[in-house]
This record gives structure tokens, C-alpha cells and sequence, in this order.
């Protein structure tokens, strides 16, 4: 696992200030933040510039290979972060991140678009992501004091939540001016959160010892130690299954809203109501999580999540299907505010990545 001096979120003695006053935090959430802002905005740039300037089929295949990583890297990828250094990792991600939208915002203000070259953008982005989100994730416990740790992620949540309202409008608007410039702000992010990174002091990992073994063998130690541990199984179970339900709620929120008359604009003011749910959710976690169990908060946010559902098949009232989405949006980032809190404190920072 990992020896040398204990990592921030083991030491015993008092935070000496706020977590607002913490440098090195605040680099790294806010050089994250605008790479996560720049993530949203090229994802949302895809599809518009295939389905205006290509074919929808070429649209599926761009999004199939934005989509790939998640399937073929993820959990190699858990293995490198806990292997190599996380700092060095994330300036890698940020490189390739910067080189391959950069590539495609160049070839598009040249005029030239080639569906080859942008699946391999978006495959190369979205692996850089992978290993940048992990990265980050294990990387916050080193550079925040334990006590901190339940602020610390619910500010991350709030910036994803922020990031996903921001960058579809912010993409759209950019497409309609000129349709290389979400790509160019995509690398520019790439540019700032880099920067954010060579600036900041912590280390971002414990001292690791013992020399790397093969890769399905490191995997296998990763999922073993979750498969130990009854509430992590339980809690990864339950939120599998809501996945499936959520993806279906949000299909049927479009057929709700055609069926009653309604029109797009009303879809996207019910998503900006839903975003405010999950932001607030967000940044009310830390206290909540600090307040409940995490039994008690899976119980509360499924009971929720139990009482609202139901109410999207039963009105097509804008006004309450933006109230229901928007507290559907809250329980699910409370929830996923406490189970980063636990599980980062739960897992060894050696098999941090593997975990997560």
C-alpha cells in the first residue's frame, strides 16, 4: 500500500483554517472546475456540429467514441492513478486533453472536418477525462484536512452541477457564432487548469511501496477490497438500478412536454430548475452528511426519490415537473456528496483510484 509521513486526512490535530483559505484546495477545485466546464461545453459542440454539418449516423458514432473510455479504460485507468503520480498523471490528461481539442478547433477555423479525426478526439478527451476526474478525486484527501473532507466534495458536486447548467447554453451560443470556438475554449481550459496544477505545493498521494504487478491483478485487489465491504456493495447496487430509472425519467420528461403542447424552451427551463435542485442539494451535503449517518441519508434520498417519481406520470404542469425534477436533483447529489465523503475516508489512499 503506502508508508511515509500520514496523509493530510489521517492527521489528528485541527484544521488551521478554513477551507476557503486552503491555497492548494482552492487551485485544484477551481483549475478542475473550468476543465470540467470546458469538457461540458465540447461535449455539447459534438453532436451540434455533426448534425449540422454531418449526418446524425456520423453524430452516433462520434458520441459512441466519446463514450468508449467509459467502457474501456476506466478501470485500467483506476490502477495508473493509484500507481504513477497524480499530479503528473493530471498534467498528462491536460496535455492530451489541450492537443486533441486544440487539433479539432485548428482543423475546423481551416475549414476541414474529417469524422475519423474527430472520433479519435473525442476517444483521446474523454480518456484524458477519466484519468483527470480519478486523479482529482483520490487526490483531494492528501490536500484537505479530514475535517474538511465533507465541504471539500460537496464544493466539488456544486462545480459539476454548475459546470452542466453553464456549458450547454454557453456551448450552444458559441456553436452559433462560430462552430471551431467550443473547441478552442475546450482547450483553453486544458491551458488554465494546468497552470492550476504546477501552482500548487501538496502532494497529491502518500509515498508508495512495493513494485507494480499486473494490471487484471491490481484490478482484482481493487474490486476485491469494495466487495468486502457490505455498505459500499449495497449502496453501488441500489444506485445501478436507479441509473436505468433516471435515464427512462428523462426520456419521458421530453414525451410529457410534447404530448401537453409544450416546447423545447419549456424542457430547458424545467433542466435549469433541476439544476438549481442538484446545486443546492450540493452545498447543503456537507451539513447534512456531517449531521446523518450514510444509512440514514440512502434511506432519506430513495425515500424521496419514492414519493416524487410517480408524480411525472400524473401532471404535465411545468411548474411541478420542474419542482419534482428539481428535488429528484437534490436527493441524487446529496447522496453522491455523502458517499465521496465515505468512501474517500473508507478507502486506503494506496487503492484510491481502483475504488473510485
Amino acid at each position: 500500500m503506502s508508508t511515509g509521513s500520514p496523509t493530510t486526512v489521517e492527521t489528528g490535530d485541527p484544521p488551521t483554517g478554513p477551507l476557503r483559505k486552503n491555497r492548494d484546495f482552492m487551485l485544484l477545485w477551481t483549475g478542475a472546475g473550468i476543465a470540467l466546464l470546458g469538457g461540458r461545453v465540447s461535449a455539447v459542440a459534438y453532436p451540434l456540429l455533426m448534425i449540422w454539418y454531418g449526418t446524425p449516423t456520423d453524430a452516433g458514432l462520434v458520441g459512441f467514441a466519446a463514450l468508449l473510455p467509459m467502457l474501456l479504460v476506466q478501470l485500467p485507468a483506476g490502477v495508473i492513478v493509484d500507481r504513477w503520480d497524480r499530479r503528473r498523471t493530471m498534467i498528462v490528461a491536460d496535455v492530451a486533453g489541450l492537443v486533441t481539442m486544440g487539433s479539432v478547433g485548428v482543423a475546423l477555423l481551416m475549414g476541414h472536418m474529417w469524422l475519423p479525426h474527430l472520433m479519435a478526439a473525442a476517444f483521446v478527451e474523454g480518456s484524458a477525462a477519466i484519468f483527470y476526474r480519478l486523479s482529482e478525486r483520490a487526490a483531494v484527501r492528501n490536500v484537505v484536512h479530514r475535517d474538511h473532507l465533507p465541504a471539500a466534495l460537496s464544493q466539488n458536486e456544486a462545480r459539476g452541477r454548475a459546470a452542466g447548467m453553464v456549458g450547454q447554453p454557453l456551448s450552444s451560443t458559441m456553436f452559433a457564432f462560430a462552430r471551431w470556438s467550443p473547441f478552442v475554449l475546450a482547450a483553453a481550459s486544458h491551458v488554465v487548469s494546468l497552470l492550476t496544477l504546477l501552482l500548487i505545493k501538496k502532494k497529491f498521494q502518500t509515498e508508495r511501496t512495493g513494485k507494480p504487478r499486473k494490471l487484471h491483478t491490481e484490478i482484482a485487489e481493487g474490486v476485491a477490497w469494495l466487495l468486502r465491504h457490505r455498505f459500499l456493495r449495497a449502496a453501488i447496487s441500489l444506485v445501478a438500478g436507479t441509473n436505468v430509472l433516471f435515464q427512462v425519467l428523462s426520456l419521458s420528461l421530453a414525451l410529457v412536454v410534447k404530448e401537453s403542447g409544450g416546447s423545447p424552451a419549456v424542457i430547458g427551463v424545467i433542466g435549469l430548475v433541476s439544476g438549481l435542485g442538484g446545486m443546492a442539494g450540493a452545498l447543503s451535503g456537507s451539513a447534512i452528511v456531517k449531521r446523518l449517518r450514510p444509512g440514514a441519508v440512502i434511506v432519506a434520498v430513495f425515500g424521496t426519490w419514492t414519493l416524487l417519481t410517480p408524480v411525472v406520470a400524473l401532471t404535465s404542469n411545468a411548474f411541478v415537473l420542474g419542482a419534482v425534477y428539481a428535488g429528484i436533483a437534490f436527493a441524487g447529489a446529496l447522496l453522491n456528496v455523502m458517499a465521496g465523503v465515505y468512501q474517500v475516508l473508507e478507502t486506503p489512499d494506496g487503492l484510491q483510484g481502483r475504488v473510485g
